[in-house]
């Protein structure tokens, strides 16, 4: 299981190597919008900003190779994520301040950074350190932890928000919060410096930051040379166009007061329906999801994986055109949604998988992908304050569900397996496993 026999127990680090991952990831994706909506910042506004903040997530490929300089994954992974709780602490402190957003963006910058930088390291110790079966043994372990820390950022951590808010304030309450949060990351970095394999890297004599920089500008080339990369980077992109504009507002939605359109929920409230039910739905249709695909194959799949992510957004709009008052009734509409959500979301991930990464640099291609998958839901993201302020919000979710028929319609037309690389044309007959990779 393990690739070295004097390393600890996976079942001892890998929980905590992946809450560790999900935490700051989380507080940035979803917390921080909350926060921002309590502070009375407009959707436009606050949606501006956290997805400038996402693109951290977008370039961090461009300087995960310069991460093997360092000794060990294991330190970078321990680094960031003491300097992640450092910085999670910070904007704690930051929101004390009187220019408290400027200071608390900048804060919540450099945690997206150290974050992201984390991500790559992160996923580097686990295939390092476990071999094939281990790695599949852990594979499900890693999703779940990772989870664990969406339910513990919009589940737990939104419930005391909202008890903090009524009792003590606003500014103490998300003060608290994102206290707990950095007092979190710095207790998870204590423990993975001792749990943690060490996952040394092999650092050769022509490992310099230098010829680094020349093998990631090779690999930059062969991606953009390959067949049909344009068409697939406009395929990732359009794929989140709805799911990342409801992702955005519909929290915010959620919490809108009643006479502008929302449901008037509290920070506990959407805490209970989002972080809850809402995880649980997302995790048990990523799975549906899966075993969906493996059943029907990626081309056949794609059509129902895209609908799938969209048309449960309906409920949004039957949300703001009913606004029920019911939690139960919110909750389960919700909860249909966020499995729609995480059952057609298979179908992104499949296809960067066995479409866009096959070839001479699969790994780092796949990098590439995630950052496209994740420029889209920024893009998306950074316009859907002002679609829905100019709109509002019944006439938004529609245009939401409309942003998905250009992705339907091009999932039709183009090749849903790895076309052929320039290198392979000269090859005869692929192997089996290639074809079957595609």
């Amino acid at each position: 299981m393990n690739k070295n026999h004097d390393v600890r127990n996976p079942k001892f680090w890998v929980p905590s190597l992946y809450l560790a991952q999900g935490l700051p990831f989380f507080a940035v994706a979803i917390v921080a919008s909350q926060m921002l909506k309590s502070m009375g910042v407009p959707n436009d506004e606050l949606n501006h900003w956290t997805g400038v903040i996402g693109l951290a997530w977008v370039f961090k490929p461009l300087w995960s190779p310069f991460l093997e300089l360092a000794s060990s994954k294991k330190l970078v992974v321990v680094g960031f994520q003491i300097l992640g709780g450092v910085c999670l602490g910070l904007v704690a402190l930051a929101l004390q301040a009187p220019f408290w957003f400027a200071a608390s963006m900048a804060m919540l910058a450099l945690v997206a950074i150290a974050s992201s930088t984390h991500d790559i390291a992160c996923d580097g110790l686990y295939i390092t350190s476990l071999d094939e079966k281990g790695q599949a043994q852990y594979a499900g372990w890693t999703g779940t932890f990772f989870n664990a820390g969406k339910f513990f950022t919009t589940g737990a951590l939104l419930l005391l928000a909202g008890h903090f808010e009524k009792t003590l304030g606003v500014v103490p309450a998300w003060t608290i919060c994102f206290g707990i949060l950095a007092g979190l990351m710095l207790a998870l970095g204590a423990y993975n410096s001792w749990a943690l394999p060490q996952a040394k890297n092999v650092i050769a004599a022509d490992i310099t930051a230098k010829a680094i920089a020349r093998t990631l500008f090779e690999v930059i080339v062969d991606f953009l040379k390959k067949p049909g990369i344009w068409v697939s980077i406009v395929f990732i992109i359009l794929f989140r166009a709805g799911e990342a504009q409801v992702q955005a507002i519909g929290p915010l939605f959620l919490r809108e007061a009643r006479e502008l359109g929302g449901l008037g929920l509290s920070t506990a409230e959407v805490g209970a329906v989002y972080g809850t039910v809402g995880t649980v739905a997302f995790v048990v249709g990523s799975i549906a999801g899966g075993y969906f695909t493996s059943w029907l194959g990626l081309k056949r799949a794609i059509l129902w994986l895209i609908l799938a992510v969209n048309l449960p957004n309906v409920v949004f709009y039957l949300l703001s055109a009913y606004q029920p008052t019911e939690l139960l009734v919110i909750g389960t509409a919700l909860s249909v949604e966020m499995f729609g959500y995480g059952f057609g979301f298979v179908g992104l991930i499949l296809y960067m998988m066995q479409v866009v990464a096959p070839g001479k640099y699969q790994t780092a291609h796949y990098a590439f992908a995630t950052g496209i998958m994740q420029l889209g839901l920024v893009l998306f993201k950074l316009v859907s304050g002002d679609i829905q302020i100019a709109i509002g919000y019944q006439h938004f979710f529609i245009w939401v569900m409309l942003s998905a028929v250009p992705v339907a319609v091009l999932s039709q037309i183009i090749p849903m397996s790895a076309r052929p690389q320039p290198e392979d044309e000269a090859v005869a007959q692929p192997k089996p496993a290639v074809a079957k990779a595609g």
